[in-house]
């Protein structure tokens, strides 16, 4: 189902269906419309690299140019009117691809990778720069990352950050006023509430308010100068929740 919430009305509507369910898909808002890119096949966890892209102002879906390289689990950015693909999984192995699709062109393009290959990770663009926090890495065991990388488009490299103060994966991430939030997240026989914001001014990460509901596998959007934090797993695995929280930063 694609659901449409209304920050003004506190409402709900159900507005299309997506054709094939799909699982741990990047999501990305670009022109008026949304991306969707990748992800798992719902029963099999298979990766995928289809990429479709929905009309809101027709409630049509459509077809773009597959990714190169396919895989679940991933996170997307927009930067400079491209999408990023960056990290994910494919048989439950990290990856460090990160793989640019331009919507004009239809077209995908190779990047730098990214130093730490991770999947269940978040990435936002500040300032013309992406930059990716947490997740994990599953070929030797289960390993919930605090790595911080940020990626420059003018030099295609990578540098690193001060790491992300909690270790652990399936987070959501925003940026909001030049700032970079990170919420929720899983590990060993928990979930986390926390809510941590990096300044790239000053180069340091503070501990905000957390989140009401501890939760993983979560989305983050803004809207109207607030940060409103949607669905995710209550406990560790395959669990889920409606919970749509708001959180208006200090």
């Amino acid at each position: 189902a694609v659901e449409r919430y209304d920050p003004a009305a506190d409402t709900w509507t159900t507005i299309s269906q997506l054709t094939g369910g799909v699982n741990h898909a990047g999501l990305a808002a670009l022109g008026g419309r949304l991306y969707l890119v990748g992800g798992f096949r719902a029963a099999t966890f298979d990766a995928i690299a289809d990429v479709r892209i929905f009309d809101p102002s027709t409630s049509t879906w459509s077809s773009g140019a597959s990714m190169p390289t396919r895989r679940g689990a991933l996170a997307v950015a927009v930067l400079d009117g491209k999408i990023h693909a960056i990290g994910g999984a494919i048989a439950n192995v990290e990856q460090a691809t990160h793989e640019v699709y331009d919507p004009l062109a239809d077209s995908w393009e190779t990047r730098a990778p990214m130093p730490t290959p991770r999947h269940h990770h978040a990435a936002a663009t500040i300032d013309g720069r992406i930059y990716v926090g947490a997740g994990r890495q599953t070929s030797s065991g289960f390993i919930n990352l605090k790595a911080f990388e940020v990626y420059d488009p003018a030099t295609d490299s990578w540098t690193a950050s001060p790491p992300v103060p909690t270790g652990r994966s399936g987070v959501a991430a925003v940026a909001l006023g030049g700032v970079f939030y990170l919420f929720g997240g899983e590990g060993p026989g928990r979930t986390f509430d926390q809510n941590e914001r990096f300044d790239p001014a000053t180069g340091t990460w503070e501990q905000l308010a957390p989140m009401p509901t501890a939760r993983h596998g979560l989305g983050a959007a803004v809207a109207g100068g607030a940060i409103y934090v949607v669905g995710g797993g209550p406990q560790p695995g395959f669990f889920f929740s409606g919970a749509n929280e708001r959180f208006t930063p200090p």
